[in-house]
């Protein structure tokens, strides 16, 4: 699995995998697998969920899946 922490320019679109201002109010990670890689995050995922992070988005983006997880900031962080 790739692992890419945002902001990220997804293939061919140009675009980020998620709205811009998430950047202003969020810490966003991307990350992309392929389907069969996808299959066996289950546990992972769950770690992420345990650690505050939310399951934004998935899209698929030709043979990879493109899963968006995003955490609130705090008004006192930093970028």
């Amino acid at each position: 699995m790739t692992h890419t922490t945002a902001p990220t320019a997804m293939t061919g679109s140009g675009d980020k995998p998620y709205p811009a201002h998430w950047d202003d109010v969020a810490d966003i990670k991307v990350f992309r697998a392929t389907h069969a890689e996808w299959e066996k995050l289950p546990a992972w995922s769950a770690e992420m969920k345990k650690r505050g992070w939310r399951l934004l988005r998935v899209t698929s983006e030709g043979s990879q899946i493109v899963a968006v997880y995003g955490k609130s900031r705090r008004p006192t962080d930093d970028r």
